[in-house]
């Protein structure tokens, strides 16, 4: 039961209170793959300009943007998988996700290619992460989303901006906070 939204004017419907076990996944495109990301953590998505680069990041960090007044540090998906960042092009632009950790919560902004859609992919058409020939690690995977013949991958955002990013992402925080 794979039902394609708009993103434009998404409204997040309860489809659990209907009974059916289904979640809805943003999907977009990164060097080539589809990927997918619970849209419960996306807060938004916005064009892919005004990226200030702060020095001394680690390569995945590709800098800040200015959120309505708020810094948000913006994570390179393409170098955090180990591959080479992607050409900036009309269609590249930063999702924003929600992270939380432990008692905290990060804002951070995500590089992709393109946005396709929403996507709503039921429990049975979800295959767990394959043991080996996925092309980023296991951990990052939350499973393999089957939509229209072709597999999703759905990312594990919290496995993906890891303990160490998230690090980083403090020590960004600190970085501008100080004059």
């Amino acid at each position: 039961m794979n039902e394609l939204i708009p993103v434009r004017g998404r409204q997040v419907a309860s489809i659990q209170a209907q009974g059916l076990n289904v979640k809805q996944y943003l999907t977009f495109l990164l060097a080539g793959e589809t990927f997918g990301i619970g849209i419960l953590c996306i807060k938004e998505i916005v064009e892919y300009a005004g990226l200030t680069e702060v020095p001394l990041m680690p390569p995945s960090i590709r800098g800040v943007i200015n959120l309505r007044g708020a810094v948000v540090p913006v994570l390179d998906l393409a170098v955090r998988f180990g591959k080479v960042p992607g050409e900036v092009t009309k269609k590249t632009c930063v999702v924003i996700v929600e992270v939380h950790t432990e008692d905290e919560r990060h804002i951070m902004g995500l590089v992709v290619d393109a946005v396709n859609a929403v996507q709503r992919i039921a429990a049975s058409e979800i295959e767990p992460a394959p043991g080996f020939g996925a092309k980023i690690r296991t951990d990052f995977i939350e499973g393999m989303g089957k939509v229209n013949g072709k597999f999703v991958i759905l990312l594990n955002v919290s496995q993906v901006l890891s303990i160490q990013e998230l690090g980083a992402l403090q020590q960004l925080d600190a970085t501008i906070e100080s004059p």
